[in-house]
């Protein structure tokens, strides 16, 4: 079996290593950190010219028709560099809006997002333990939204935003993707900053009407939700990958007792447990991606990629800090900002825990899927592409 990418999937990744690589040295970092840019929208534009932004979008709908498979080999390359762009987000979202929302509806927000124009993506509510705080009300032949979205990138700059909410009066059912059009009177931004300094903004709603049309089928929630997984797992595939590899080089050039450090045992020890926790999740995060371009099920698998992503930032990014010593806090050294992007990524779709719940209940209800993975309960919670 051939596990390599292949010479298309390549020259994806290389041209994305390419771009980012002229946009996303340490200096360029350290001067985006320091302004007041939502978000690097020089590289940005550098990206929708080159198709980046629209990879997963139909082509019937504008974008290159493509599958995760390519979207992962970029997005592994984006989190190598610490690229603030918003890819996955925007064609995700214009992804799911071209499979499932009315043509009226999609057209126009599709083709201002391939344009370059934010559109918002938040899937928070498929994460809160309490309960969705965004709440879809029926009223006439339409909905009203109430509740607030903490914390959407790009909230603030976005015209748009799809949402996760949940459904007054039904208990147990699945969320709904809702879209929004945030210029809409009663729809209030407060705007911030991650710690990874990406603008985000806490959307909040009171009675906001909405369109019967822009409340999208469950059936859209069980499809975007493991495919927003393998891009967090994907960017922090990238991220580790390259944090590891600026700690091997610090660790063979520092010396301590006339030795450089990495040849300290317990040193070694745990470059060696960083890599190994590194092709763990890489394993994993490519049978996801294989198994949502084959059209087969995933959630499972996405819930496990997921835990796994979220374990080996945590381990990878605490030990390249712990190695490194006091120069590790110095915010003037590039290191930390991988910690940053580590932490962001990590609550993004939940934790660690909340993963890990939602994969027991679904084995509690599935518990005859032993090694083969072609029983009826695997194809679960997914739509083929």
């Amino acid at each position: 079996m051939d596990f390599q990418l292949s010479e298309d999937q390549r020259a994806f990744a290389e041209m994305a290593q390419g771009l980012f690589a002229d946009y996303c040295g340490d200096e360029a970092l350290r001067a985006h950190d320091t302004s007041s840019e939502p978000f690097m929208a020089g590289l940005w534009r550098q990206c929708v010219a080159a198709g980046l932004h629209g990879m997963l979008v139909p082509e019937a709908d504008g974008g290159l028709g493509l599958g995760m498979t390519e979207l992962m080999a970029v997005l592994e390359q984006q989190g190598r560099a610490l690229a603030l762009v918003p890819l996955w987000e925007q064609q995700l979202a214009a992804a799911t809006l071209a499979r499932f929302a009315p043509e009226a509806l999609k057209t126009p927000v599709i083709a201002k997002a391939l344009a370059g124009e934010p559109l918002a993506l938040s899937l928070a509510a498929l994460a809160e333990a309490r309960g969705a705080s965004l709440r879809l009300q029926r009223r006439g032949d339409g909905w009203t939204l109430n509740g607030r979205a903490p914390a959407v990138p790009l909230g603030a700059q976005a015209r748009h935003a799809l949402l996760a909410a949940a459904i007054d009066g039904e208990t147990g059912g699945a969320l709904r993707l809702v879209l929004v059009d945030l210029n809409q009177p009663g729809v209030q931004r407060d705007e911030g900053r991650s710690q990874h300094h990406l603008a985000v903004a806490d959307l909040a709603f009171s009675g906001l009407a909405v369109a019967a049309e822009a409340v999208l089928p469950s059936a859209a929630t069980a499809w975007i939700e493991p495919r927003a997984i393998a891009c967090l797992a994907a960017l922090q595939l990238g991220v580790t990958q390259q944090q590891l590899r600026r700690t091997v080089d610090y660790v063979s050039e520092r010396r301590q007792f006339d030795r450089v450090i990495g040849s300290f045992q317990l040193v070694a020890g745990q470059m060696a447990d960083g890599h190994i926790a590194l092709e763990a999740l890489r394993t994993s995060v490519w049978q996801l991606v294989y198994r949502l371009d084959a059209g087969l099920g995933a959630a499972p698998q996405a819930w496990a990629t997921r835990a796994l992503a979220n374990d080996t930032g945590h381990r990878v990014g605490h030990m390249a800090q712990h190695v490194h010593g006091g120069i590790g806090v110095d915010i003037t050294y590039p290191i930390h900002r991988f910690l940053y992007w580590s932490r962001a990524l990590a609550v993004a779709l939940g934790g660690t825990e909340h993963q890990l719940a939602q994969l027991g209940d679904w084995l509690a209800d599935n518990d005859n899927l032993g090694w083969k993975y072609d029983l009826a309960e695997d194809a679960s919670q997914n739509t083929p592409v």
